[in-house]
């Protein structure tokens, strides 16, 4: 059984014991999480959303995804700029998924 959930602005597709990395939850390492925003469940399509069903999860960690560097440049007009980014993440195992 598997499940499209919407989080962060991105969709998911998660099954049970999964653990997957998604943009930063409030809750630290040992709570559970619901995900409410379920857009499909084992072939079943919400238009938009399916009412009642929910996936429920467990946070494993707060982390911080790798470096990125963004290097910004105007050519001919001596004009540079680089800056790095580190977006914060939540590892997290998806523990159960309730389709109505």
């Amino acid at each position: 059984m598997f499940a499209i959930i919407e989080t962060g602005g991105k969709q998911y597709k998660v099954s049970a014991n999964d653990v997957i990395r998604v943009e930063k939850l409030a809750g630290a390492a040992g709570d559970t999480v619901t995900f409410d925003r379920v857009l499909m469940v084992d072939g079943k399509v919400g238009a938009p959303l399916i009412a009642g069903a929910s996936v429920t999860a467990t946070v494993l960690e707060q982390a911080r995804g790798d470096k990125i560097i963004v290097f910004k440049k105007r050519r001919r007009q001596n004009s540079r700029r680089k800056n790095g980014h580190r977006q914060h993440l939540t590892v997290i195992r998806i523990t159960g998924i309730a389709g109505a």
